[in-house]
């Protein structure tokens, strides 16, 4: 109906947005706001509610700021045009964790055989990431173990990522990846005591 998308301040790098209401009041906010028409507002709620996790979610899969940003702006295109649809029966959390899986998985998909962690830009990625995520727990800083982290396996890896260097709760990470807490903490040890054989 030549609505056009343009991604709301909150989005941008460095805007600090205020605090996101509750996820019931958020949903209820969101769906009432597409029913009047104000779907533009009703995005703006969206990012401000989901930017960190939907980007700390795919950068876990990608493994590059640059393409974490990009599947991100991706995901919240993808989530304007859908808004209409969303009708409160999966949680807004669910649903829009659902679409940066799927979306990280197209983009990784994309890159595969382009990337390669014996390619010296690619790793340069991965060490520019560690200097620029912060602390994220001193028993897993510095660029050698960043490297050591990166040869995890998947799964391990991305609840390193998330719990660690994205410092999201055992809680926050199991939405994130769709998967039990018990799983998440499972996995978390396991990554840990690989981790420790091969320092």
């Amino acid at each position: 109906m030549g609505e056009t998308f343009g991604a709301p301040a909150e989005y941008q790098p460095c805007v600090i947005a205020s605090a996101p209401a509750p996820p019931g009041m958020l949903e209820t906010e969101v769906i009432g706001r597409v029913a009047e028409g104000r779907r533009d507002e009703a995005l703006a709620l969206v990012v401000r509610a989901f930017r960190r996790k939907v980007f700390g979610l795919a950068l876990s899969y990608l493994r590059d700021r640059g393409a974490a940003e990009d599947v991100a702006q991706e995901v919240f295109i993808k989530v304007w045009k859908a808004l209409p649809q969303f009708d409160g029966r999966a949680t807004l959390s669910t649903w829009i964790y659902a679409i940066t899986r799927n979306t990280s998985f197209t983009a990784l998909r994309a890159r595969r055989d382009s990337i390669s962690l014996s390619d010296p830009q690619a790793l340069a990625s991965v060490e520019a990431m560690d200097a620029k995520a912060g602390s994220g727990g001193a028993e897993l800083e510095g660029e050698a173990l960043m490297r050591l982290v990166d040869r995890l396996p998947e799964k391990q890896r991305q609840v390193v990522t998330l719990f660690y260097m994205q410092e999201q709760s055992h809680e926050e990470v199991a939405a994130l990846l769709a998967m039990p807490i018990g799983t998440v903490k499972t996995l978390l040890h396991r990554a840990r005591e690989r981790l420790k054989a091969w320092q």
